[in-house]
C-alpha cells in the first residue's frame, strides 16, 4: 500500500471508532511531554524522534510494531513524511501521516449537539471541543442566527459551520480576557459584523473594539418573541472579569469559573490572594444557584470528564458534589491556603497571549501557531501539586 496523508478529524474519527492503528509521535521527547494525541479510548501511542531514524534508522524501525497501522504525526509534516518513507523502505505496509502535523490536530473543533428546543424558544446549543487544547467554545443557533462564546483563532471553521446551518453570526461573547488560548472574537466581529461582547474588568483596558456586558442583563435573538434568552452573570475570580452566560435558565456556559473537575485557578493574572478573594465570593454565590443547571465549562482535564455522548456537561450540583473538597471550604482564609497550596508556574507564554487578546500585540501567523498549541493549565487543583512531586520524585530518583 502507498503512503497517503490524513487529517486531523480522520485520526479523531479512526480513535473514537475504535479501529486498530499505532500512532507514532516523531517530535522530540521535551515536545512529547508538553503534550501529545490524546482520545477518549485507549489506544496505542509510541514516541520515537525524527533524529532517532536519522542517526540510527534500523534500531528505530525496530522500536515500531510491526504489521501494524501506523499514523505518524509531527510537528510540521515533512519529519512524518520522511519517517513514513523509512518505515515503507522496511516493509511497513499500511503507513500515513498526519497533513499539516501537529497544528492541524491542534486547531481542529469538534461539533457537538448538546441541546436541540423545538419549542417556541426554539434553539440549538452546540459544544464545540478542541482536543488538543482540552477547551470547548459554544454556538447558540436560533432562527437563522448564531451567537458564539469563547471561539478560538480557527475562525473559518465557525464562519464554515455557520454557512451550514444557513446562519449569520451576530454576538460572540468571551467569557473572560483568555491566557491559555488566542481568542477569535474580534476577528470574527471584524469579519463578520458580529457584536464583540466581554467584561470591562478584563477588557476595559484592551485594545479591542468590544461592547461592556452587564451583570443581570439578558440578550436575545433579532426576533425578541422566540427564541432563548442569555443571562449576563459575573462570577469574577479566575480575572477579575469573569463572566457565565445563562442559556434560557437551563445552561450554564461557565468559561473558567466552574469546571467538572475543580475550578478555575485565580493566580494567573500574578494576585493571586486578591483574585483568590474573589472567586471563593463567587463560589458561594454559585452554591446558591439552581443546582439543575447544565455546565458548560470552557476547559476539560482530561477525557474521563465526558459523558457516553463525548459531551463535556454535568449538572451544577454534580459538578460541586465532585468537587466538594473546593466547594466545602468554609472560611476564606482556607481557601486562599488551598489555592496557595496549588499554585504553579503557568506557561511563559501565557503573558504574550495575554496581550495579543487585549489587542496590545500582533505577531504573524507561524508565531501564533507556535503560542497556540499545547493543553491548557487553567484548573485550580491538587492534581497539579500532586504531579509536580511525582516529577520531582522521579527526577531524583
Amino acid at each position: 500500500m502507498a503512503i497517503y496523508n490524513y487529517q486531523a478529524i480522520d485520526l479523531f474519527q479512526w480513535l473514537i471508532q475504535k479501529e486498530d492503528l499505532v500512532v507514532l509521535d516523531v517530535r522530540n521527547e521535551k515536545d512529547y511531554a508538553r503534550f501529545h494525541i490524546e482520545s477518549p479510548y485507549p489506544f496505542e501511542l509510541h514516541n520515537v524522534s525524527y533524529y532517532d531514524f536519522m542517526e540510527a534508522e534500523k534500531e528505530s524501525v525496530a522500536r515500531v510494531p510491526a504489521n501494524r497501522r501506523i499514523c505518524i504525526v509531527c510537528a510540521k509534516e515533512g519529519s512524518a513524511k520522511y519517517v513514513a518513507e523509512i518505515l515503507d523502505k522496511h516493509g511497513f505496509s499500511d503507513v500515513s501521516y498526519l497533513a499539516g502535523g501537529f497544528k492541524s490536530w491542534g486547531n481542529m473543533l469538534i461539533p457537538k449537539l448538546v441541546s436541540d428546543q423545538d419549542d417556541q424558544d426554539g434553539y440549538q446549543l452546540y459544544q464545540f471541543i478542541r482536543p488538543a487544547k482540552a477547551s470547548c467554545s459554544y454556538g447558540l443557533i436560533s432562527q437563522d442566527e448564531m451567537m458564539l462564546f469563547d471561539p478560538s483563532r480557527n475562525i473559518d471553521f465557525y464562519l464554515n459551520f455557520a454557512a451550514e446551518k444557513g446562519c449569520t453570526i451576530t454576538k460572540t461573547f468571551e467569557t473572560h480576557l483568555q491566557a491559555d488560548y488566542i481568542s477569535g472574537s474580534r476577528l470574527i466581529a471584524e469579519k463578520t459584523g458580529a457584536v464583540f461582547y466581554g467584561n470591562e474588568k478584563d477588557f476595559g483596558d484592551s485594545n479591542n473594539p468590544y461592547t461592556p456586558v452587564v451583570d443581570g442583563e439578558i440578550h436575545r435573538f433579532t426576533d425578541e418573541n422566540s427564541g432563548p434568552t442569555v443571562r449576563v452573570l459575573f462570577t469574577p475570580g479566575h480575572t477579575p472579569g469573569s463572566t457565565s452566560y445563562i442559556i434560557n435558565e437551563q445552561q450554564m456556559i461557565s468559561g473558567d469559573t466552574v469546571f467538572i473537575a475543580s475550578v478555575g485557578r485565580p493566580d494567573l493574572g500574578g494576585q493571586a490572594e486578591d483574585w483568590a478573594i474573589l472567586l471563593y465570593t463567587t463560589i458561594g454565590m454559585i452554591k446558591k444557584l439552581d443546582q439543575d443547571l447544565a455546565v458548560l465549562p470552557g476547559h476539560y482535564m482530561n477525557w474521563e470528564e465526558a459523558n457516553e455522548d463525548l459531551l463535556f456537561t454535568t449538572s451544577l450540583g454534580d459538578a460541586i458534589e465532585r468537587n466538594k473538597a473546593i466547594y466545602a471550604i468554609s472560611n476564606q482564609a482556607d481557601f486562599i491556603r488551598f489555592i496557595q497550596d496549588n499554585m504553579r508556574a503557568q506557561p511563559e507564554e501565557y503573558a504574550v497571549i495575554r496581550l495579543l487578546n487585549a489587542h496590545k500585540k500582533q505577531v504573524d501567523n507561524d508565531q501564533a501557531e507556535i503560542l497556540d498549541i499545547g493543553k491548557n493549565e487553567c484548573a485550580a487543583t491538587a492534581y497539579a501539586k500532586a504531579q509536580a512531586e511525582k516529577d520531582a520524585s522521579d527526577a531524583s530518583s
